[in-house]
């Protein structure tokens, strides 16, 4: 037996410029209610571009779509922002926002929420990684430090990991090891995807998965990234995810050990 089923998505939107290089936030907006999806996960929202039906893209999507929008901005101007955002369906219990920046490299971080969902309380994280090797490692130990000490409920953690080994680099490996599940595909570049960059990871494991590439007509010319769906539904009864903790390797990294 298991919880009522969810359906999420992660979709970095390039700021809504297609690949064409036309700015149609009502493009992105049209893929998004492709998606069917719940809860979805954004990368490259930036509302410093020129508004759109004199709403800045955020708030466009989230007026088209009828989902509510979380802003989760990594760089902020006088004209505008730029960086994550969660699209839901479901009310928001809590926000929490997380700093991944990294020396001088664009300045990244997480959008950390607490979803009210029919299943319960539900906590999704959404990032974009940084290009660089050691950036990541970086980013991908803070996210583990802020997820442990409050991993008590069913999360999600999805975005633009930006690795593009076939199977994932070390780091991937690390968000492998403490997460139950994860899943992905080859979602980059759009019109003809051959690296998988965006993925969504899971803990506990859901009991029933579907996940896939949505690679409609729209979603191949709206963004360069096409959307990662996941169909889900928690277990009846979710484990405890209270057991997880650290310890020191021998190069004085901290590790998170199931």
């Amino acid at each position: 037996m298991s919880r009522p089923g969810l359906r999420v998505a992660t979709y970095n939107i390039h700021g809504c410029v297609g690949m064409d290089r036309r700015y149609a936030p009502d493009r992105v907006a049209a893929v998004v209610n492709e998606l069917g999806a719940e809860v979805v996960g954004l990368q490259e929202v930036d509302t410093r571009r020129p508004q759109h039906e004199n709403l800045h893209q955020l708030d466009y999507i989230e007026k088209v779509t009828g989902l509510t929008a979380v802003a989760g901005a990594n760089i902020r101007e006088a004209r505008g922002d730029y960086g994550n955002a969660l699209l839901s369906a479901w009310p928001v219990a809590a926000v929490r926002r997380h700093d991944l920046s990294h020396s001088r490299r664009e300045p990244r971080g997480a959008l950390d929420v607490d979803l009210a969902t029919p299943a319960g309380l539900l906590r999704v994280i959404v990032t974009h990684l940084g290009l660089g090797w050691g950036e990541r490692k970086q980013q991908i130990m803070r996210l583990l430090q802020a997820v442990e000490p409050l991993a008590d409920r069913p999360t999600l953690l999805m975005g633009d990991f930006n690795d593009w080994l076939p199977r994932g680099g070390p780091h991937l490996r690390r968000l492998k090891r403490f997460f139950a599940a994860s899943y992905g595909g080859r979602s980059y570049p759009a019109p003809c995807p051959m690296l998988a960059l965006d993925h969504i990871y899971a803990h506990p494991a859901p009991a029933e998965a579907t996940a896939r590439v949505h690679a409609s007509a729209t979603a191949r010319r709206a963004s360069d990234h096409l959307p990662v769906t996941l169909r889900f539904a928690w277990p009846a009864r979710a484990p405890e995810i209270t057991s997880l903790r650290w310890r020191h390797s021998r190069h004085d990294e901290r590790r998170l050990i199931p």
